[in-house]
């Protein structure tokens, strides 16, 4: 028999049904509760949304509410619940494992056994975003570590306020008829190697900014990009006016935090590895902290969720494949077509074009889609003047002055 654990989730108290009558044994009725980010919760599994920085307990509650008589119980508990979570986030489409899948502990038996025998758990990363996710998940705990939330508490209370990221793309659009543009402060990417060996950010920024550029996208990660958050707060001591983004691949609230302490002003959230449950905690916590959330999808199915989440203004379409990394700019056209498109312009979203995007008659073509902003790195941030290189892609200068 399958069996139910009670779910508690904004207020409504529901119910999950677990894969089995053994997984209910091994779990029992638990109510798992957290502090995260600085924001008290009561958090239980759902089953439309699993969250995987929620769902867990300090390892002494857990303990507490499971009554663990030993520590390989726990292990063997928590590492079925990992599972169970995983599935959930399986069902929801979600393609990107947020951590390497690791073997059951000594003794497991139950409902995933079948599975594991069988060998179907990939040991290696699938493509890029799953490998920086599992990178990101590693080297975020080190930093939490260097960092605690506390302190970015008190940091974030006395930090300068933060720019209105969402009404500069608004003004922008409407000041030039074209695109609000996101310019990326960007050194190099997995695919396509170094950008430019001669990466100055504060002069790329300033360039970006006479150019014409509403905002700016800064890379933060180091690993893959050659960024670094060095880069996001040497651009805002240096006074450039423009609204920034830290471009970073979060798989925690406490990036969120740590992003407003280093100058930024609107945070990356990627839906290929985030479910509905975090995109809209996430977004509650960056709009307490001052923050705009830029919500990128990939395809049909993640627009369709992204758009059953309150709350989103900034709905970002990446036209780059997660599978084959290729760029196909039609993909664009595609998402916004039919009811999509639809709740869109209901929704007064800006919906905000990324990859692949070199002349002017790539943005026009976007443009028609219904795109109300641009993201662009490549393009613009190869070419020996940043600011040539904007008028170059809009077929005009869209500068100020």
């Amino acid at each position: 028999m399958d069996a139910l654990v009670p779910v508690q989730s904004a207020g409504q108290r529901l119910p999950v049904r677990l894969v089995s009558a053994s997984l209910h044994r091994c779990i029992g009725s638990v109510s798992i509760r957290r502090s995260v980010s600085g924001f008290a919760m009561d958090t239980r599994i759902s089953s439309r949304a699993p969250s995987q920085f929620t769902i867990r307990s300090q390892q002494s509650d857990l303990k507490e509410s499971l009554g663990v008589a030993s520590s390989s119980d726990l292990r063997i508990k928590e590492w079925e619940v990992d599972m169970y979570q995983n599935e959930l986030a399986i069902s929801q489409g979600i393609r990107i494992r947020r951590k390497p899948p690791s073997k059951a502990p000594l003794g497991y038996s139950g409902p995933f056994e079948l599975r594991l025998l069988n060998g179907q758990v990939a040991d290696s990363p699938s493509n890029i975003l799953e490998e920086i996710t599992w990178f990101k998940d590693q080297e975020v705990s080190r930093m939490k570590e260097l960092n605690p939330i506390e302190a970015l508490k008190k940091a974030v209370e006395n930090a300068p306020p933060t720019k209105d990221f969402v009404g500069a793309l608004r003004t922008a659009h409407q000041r030039t008829g074209f695109p609000g543009l996101i310019a990326e402060v960007k050194k190099a990417s997995p695919s396509r190697g170094i950008f430019k060996e001669n990466f100055d950010p504060v002069e790329i920024a300033q360039a970006y900014e006479r150019g014409g550029a509403a905002c700016l996208s800064v890379l933060t990660d180091q690993k893959y990009f050659k960024g670094g958050f060095e880069n996001l707060e040497a651009i805002r001591s240096a006074g450039v006016k423009c609204p920034l983004l830290c471009k970073e691949f979060v798989v925690d609230p406490w990036q969120i935090y740590y992003a407003r302490t280093k100058g930024a002003d609107a945070v990356l959230l990627i839906a290929a590895i985030l479910t509905d449950l975090e995109i809209t905690y996430l977004l509650k916590l960056s709009k307490k902290l001052g923050l705009a959330a830029l919500v990128e999808v990939h395809d049909e199915r993640e627009m369709g969720r992204v758009l059953g989440i309150e709350g989103i203004e900034l709905v970002g379409i990446n036209n780059r494949s997660l599978e084959t990394f290729k760029v196909d700019i039609s993909n664009t056209k595609k998402l916004l077509e039919g009811e999509h498109g639809r709740q869109i312009r209901e929704k007064d979203m800006i919906v905000v074009g990324e990859s692949g995007l070199f002349t002017p008659d790539d943005i026009a073509y976007v443009q028609a889609a219904g795109v109300k902003a641009v993201l662009v790195g490549e393009s613009i941030v190869k070419q020996n003047d940043p600011e040539k290189g904007i008028a170059g892609l809009f077929g005009k200068n869209i500068s100020q002055t």
